[in-house]
This record gives C-alpha cells, sequence and structure tokens, in this order.
C-alpha cells in the first residue's frame, strides 16, 4: 500500500537494522503489524499499517529497511526507505546507546531537505544504560527531544504518544475546506458527473465524494447530476447554482451550457488550489502554448488505476494536447510516488493529476524539483480547460483566493 491510498497523517520510523524499528512499531500499534528478528535486514521493502494514537486519531506506521545495509540489495532498500521521506509527515528516527554517526547524519539531512519534523528514540535502554550527558549533547546540538525507551518494558509509551501528537503538523491532521471560503450557508452547488469508463462501477469516483462532502459540511446543498441532463435541469432549477463543478473532460460541453453569469469550475481544478501549487499551476498552464517540436511532457499520475483504452492521463490528455499544439510532443508518465526516469530539466513541463489520493505535502514534493529547476508545472483540470479554451473562466472562482 503506497501513502497514495490514504491520506492520514504518515510516522516514518527509521535507522540502523536490528535497532528496533519493527518492534517501535509493534509497540506503537499495540499489535504484531510488523516482523520482528535478531536477524539484521529483516523488514525489507517498507511496511505500513493504520493505527490509532490517542489524542492525534487515525495515523499510518511506515517501517523502513536499515539504512546501513551496505550490500547491493541493501543499497536498493535504502533507496525505497529514503524515497519515503518525502512522503511522510512526521519522521521517528530510532537510534541505541547515544550512537550518531554518518548514516544518522545523512537520514537528518534528508528530513530537513523535505522539511519532515522529526524525533529521536533512543531505544533498547533495558540493554544500553543512557549516557545522560552524550544524550543531552545530542538533543542540544540537534535541537529535537530524544525520548529514551525500552521495546521490552515499554517505557515512556506515554511520552512518546504526547511528543508524537506535539510535533505532528497541524495541517497534516486539518485539510483545507475545497470550497467553503466561496459558497455559504444555504447556497447551492451543482455538480456534474460524467459516468464514463474509468468511474468505478456502483460509486462515484473520490474527487466527486470529496467534494459532496465538503459542500455539506459547509451546512450548503449539492446537487449531483450526469452531463445528459444538465441542460434540461438548469431551465427550471431554483435558486440557480453559486457554482457547477464538472470533470475535466466535460468542460468543453458543459462551458456552452452553464450561463455565463454562474460560476464553472472543475474538481481537478478545486484538488489543485486546495492540494497542489495553484500559483505555479496558474503561473505555468499557458506554456502548453508555447511549447516545441520534440519538447517532452511528463505526466504525474499519482494513483495506480487500471489503464482503460480513453485514460485521462496516458491517452486522452496527449491526445488533445498533440491537436492542440500541432507539435510531434514526447510523453513520459510515473504513477504512483516512484523515482522519475530521467533529469526533471529533460522536460519542458510537468502535468500532475489531481492529487485526490494522496497529501497536499506529497503534491508538492513531487512538483518541488520542477518548481526549483523553473520548469513549468500545471495540472489535469488546467491543462484541460487551457486547451480548450475556458482557462480563465474554470479559474476565476478562485482567483480572488489565490
Amino acid at each position: 500500500m503506497s501513502k497514495g491510498k490514504d491520506i492520514k497523517p504518515h510516522i516514518g520510523i527509521f535507522g540502523r537494522r536490528n535497532y528496533g524499528k519493527s518492534s517501535l512499531i509493534n509497540t506503537l500499534a499495540n499489535q504484531d503489524i510488523a516482523i520482528v528478528s535478531d536477524i539484521a535486514g529483516t523488514t525489507t521493502d517498507p511496511v505500513k499499517k493504520s493505527m490509532e494514537i490517542a489524542d492525534l486519531g487515525p495515523v499510518i506506521l511506515v517501517d523502513t529497511a536499515g539504512i546501513d545495509d551496505d550490500s547491493d540489495l541493501g543499497q536498493k532498500r535504502i533507496k525505497k526507505s529514503i524515497l519515503q521521506i518525502s512522503q511522510i509527515d512526521l519522521a521517528i528516527l530510532v537510534i541505541i546507546d547515544s550512537v550518531f554517526e554518518s548514516y544518522e547524519e545523512d537520514l537528518v539531512q534528508a528530513f530537513s531537505e523535505y522539511g519532515v519534523p522529526y524525533l529521536i528514540v533512543q531505544n533498547k535502554i533495558d540493554l544500553f544504560p543512557i549516557d545522560q550527558e552524550k544524550s543531552n549533547a545530542l538533543a542540544a546540538r540537534l535541537q529535537v527531544p530524544i525520548i529514551h525507551f525500552s521495546c521490552l518494558k515499554q517505557t515512556d509509551i506515554s511520552l512518546l504518544h504526547q511528543e508524537i501528537n506535539k510535533m505532528m503538523p497541524r495541517n497534516a491532521l486539518h485539510f483545507n475546506s475545497l470550497i467553503g471560503d466561496i459558497i455559504k450557508k444555504d447556497d447551492v452547488v451543482l455538480l456534474v458527473t460524467p459516468i464514463d469508463t474509468e468511474a468505478p462501477v456502483g460509486r462515484m469516483i473520490l474527487p466527486q465524494v470529496q467534494l459532496i462532502r465538503d459542500v455539506l459540511d459547509n451546512h450548503a446543498v449539492v446537487v449531483t447530476l450526469r452531463e445528459t441532463e444538465l441542460e434540461k435541469y438548469l431551465k427550471v432549477m431554483h435558486p440557480k447554482p453559486v457554482l457547477v463543478v464538472t470533470d475535466s473532460q466535460a468542460f468543453g460541453f458543459v462551458d456552452s451550457i452553464v450561463p455565463a453569469e454562474i460560476p464553472l469550475s472543475g474538481f481537478s481544478v478545486v484538488l489543485a488550489r486546495q492540494k497542489g501549487e495553484f500559483e505555479a499551476y496558474l503561473q505555468g498552464t499557458p506554456k502548453l502554448a508555447e511549447l516545441k517540436e520534440g519538447d517532452r511532457v511528463l505526466l504525474l499520475e499519482s494513483c495506480t488505476h487500471h489503464v482503460s483504452c480513453d485514460d485521462i492521463g496516458q491517452v486522452k490528455i496527449p491526445k488533445w494536447l498533440d491537436k492542440y499544439s500541432n507539435k510531434n510532443l514526447e510523453y513520459e508518465m510515473v504513477s504512483g510516488l516512484e523515482s522519475l526516469k530521467r533529469p526533471i530539466t529533460d522536460y519542458a513541463l510537468v502535468i500532475q493529476c489531481g492529487g485526490c489520493v494522496i497529501t497536499q505535502k506529497q503534491v508538492k514534493n513531487r512538483l518541488r524539483p520542477a518548481i526549483e529547476a523553473g520548469i513549468p508545472v500545471t495540472n489535469y483540470g488546467l491543462a484541460i480547460a487551457f486547451m480548450h479554451g475556458i482557462f480563465d473562466r474554470a479559474t476565476a472562482p478562485f482567483r480572488k483566493n489565490v
């Protein structure tokens, strides 16, 4: 399970082999969810488990491979462990006997690069007596709390919970409302939701569900229909909606029906404002008109759904962009949260999906290399709106609130 499948706060457990990371996971979760062994290197790929922490709520614990495995296979495992840093909200660095050398220093540097807060658990104090002077000096140098702990005796578990609660970033626990700042109580929001081959049988797709819940949380009224019923319903609808939101793929059709005086946007645009780099999107999207012959375009698909014959990322956007640009472009797609196949500077443009299944932190970290390198970024919904000539209309409801 990747973090892309769950938007609860993620806590990564890092450290050397046989330092008790898996035991700590089991202690925190109060159940055996990670394999514990005296053999170093038992944990290979990251292992994830959902649990509840008192006063914090549901979280995902991520057990990672030891960072001191110098074998060829171990280096691949370490690479996967380091990749987790861009996907977590809080890190726990496990040490023993106040040993803090290059392995730990490298992890701390990675935490800093990704803006991940961390605390240190000095584990196995039942085997290694605490050197308080060394521990205090380390805490003072790093300016982070150090919890002395024994998984065997479960010492200070409440203190560890308290520190996790204290250090967890608030934005990892509370999501900003999708449209709460532009609607008010009793307003009507109309959602136009096409049912195509990518829609799961018997249920709505996640962005639609999230927006329905957001409207209800703001004590407004949500009306949902398919695009085939839109024109007829708008003629009799009272009161008129304060906002219409549709799927990106239906932008052109819905735009032709919804009167100009009614604000119109898309699910992907709404998510882009909540989770993505919206200002960077607004600046980067018009670069679609400046693509040159042979330019390489990177599409970032955060989930790993089944690819259909009319998949939005792999099929439709490249088809629309080829037609819009009238250029021979090259496309590459990276699904999930895997590493890129080539340097980010090899791409002329990055197009991120709506990000409905991942967190704001993940989207921002995914886009950060491109933004820092000056590569234009946009997202599915904004790109589609631009290519269909309704970019200004689709972003207008949110421009004043950027």
